[in-house]
């Protein structure tokens, strides 16, 4: 199913659809064979970067043997992820060396998350400095992050989403294709910060997307095939106002 034009409607209508693929996303990297054993994906979970949509829960289950995942149960893969663009930086790397104190949740660490942008993260200033500081605080912390716009630019973000969170960890030059001005996104938090971007326009398919769970690991997350059971379970009301 193509992207659809969500700017035709309101926010509140947005984030209607917005909680439904959060939820298909969930469901989809839960299924078995999708991620390894010992992680879960959990909607909306409160921590210390502020609610993101979908997090990647790391379990600590007896019989975890390592920090990797490639023989654990799940489809972690180990080759680069192959997008239509790949930057990648390591002017923050030793600034983080100090030694620091970690406190890990009584149920497991989280090692990634998945955000879908809403009006409300671009509808000004402070929102989207947010937004941004959010997910490079996360990269920072060693947390791999997966962004997805469905929105086109906007003043506040003039050169697309991903131009504004990596000029929080390196400014270099980024220009999204007129035509394809929705930007998916995907970073790897591990010291050497490396960026997968894609970007598409109303009417294309959604690519399937890389989601770190580990450095050098990555499961692939089912965008277009979650978007579209999200739309499927849309109220019609919704279908028309979006498709009118």
């Amino acid at each position: 199913m193509p992207l659809h034009d969500w700017t035709k409607v309101n926010s509140g209508i947005f984030h209607h659809f917005h909680q439904g693929w959060c939820w298909e996303l969930g469901h989809a990297l839960n299924r078995n064979g999708v991620m390894p054993k010992n992680l879960a994906a959990l909607v909306e979970q409160k921590h210390g970067f502020k609610e993101p949509d979908v997090v990647a829960v790391e379990l600590n289950l007896p019989d975890d043997t390592g920090s990797g995942y490639s023989g654990s149960g799940g489809t972690a893969l180990l080759e680069r992820p192959k997008t239509r663009v790949t930057r990648q930086t390591d002017d923050e790397h030793y600034a983080g060396k100090a030694s620091r104190i970690v406190i890990r949740h009584r149920l497991g660490r989280i090692v990634a998350f998945i955000e879908i942008v809403s009006p409300g993260n671009k509808d000004g200033a402070p929102a989207i400095r947010q937004f941004v500081e959010k997910v490079a605080e996360a990269l920072r912390s060693g947390i791999h992050v997966l962004v997805v716009d469905p929105f086109p630019p906007t003043p506040r973000d003039p050169d697309g989403i991903h131009k504004a969170i990596w000029d929080c960890l390196h400014v270099e030059d980024f220009e999204v294709p007129a035509g394809q001005n929705r930007v998916l996104a995907s970073y790897e938090g591990a010291g050497v910060f490396s960026a997968f971007i894609e970007t598409v326009g109303v009417g294309d398919t959604l690519p399937d997307m890389p989601l770190f769970i580990a450095p050098g690991e990555h499961i692939m997350v089912p965008l277009e095939s979650s978007y579209m059971a999200a739309w499927t379970a849309s109220p019609n009301a919704i279908h028309r106002l979006v498709e009118g």
